[in-house]
């Protein structure tokens, strides 16, 4: 199961953390880790080129899937990075609508 964490304080969304795999089914087939993956990569890929956040980004895709972002403290208020979240956050909550067997979204509220 992948289990979706976004952290959030007083509204305002100031990373996100995945970890696990879905198992829905064989590597390279996986239609849950899949979404998940292009979800993730695409929000790390925007905040960096479209929003030009500064962040903590720590992955390990080799022991059970692992990804951690963690905002500057100064772009956690920034509205385009915000969007970027939020969208990542609606996606995840989506996949967890469909596939609620295979993916887990927490919202981490400080």
């Amino acid at each position: 199961m992948i289990h979706a964490q976004i952290n959030q304080h007083d509204e305002v969304i100031s990373g996100f953390k995945l970890t696990g795999h879905a198992g829905f089914s064989e590597e390279g087939q996986d239609i849950v880790c899949a979404a998940v993956s292009v979800l993730s990569i695409n929000t790390v890929n925007a905040l960096e080129k479209l929003a030009q956040a500064q962040f903590d980004l720590k992955e390990d895709s080799a022991n059970g899937g692992y990804l951690e972002l963690t905002l500057s403290n100064q772009d956690q208020k920034d509205p385009k990075t915000q969007l970027l979240l939020e969208t990542l956050a609606l996606g995840l909550s989506d996949i967890e609508e469909s596939y609620p067997e295979y993916i887990r979204l927490k919202i981490n509220k400080a």
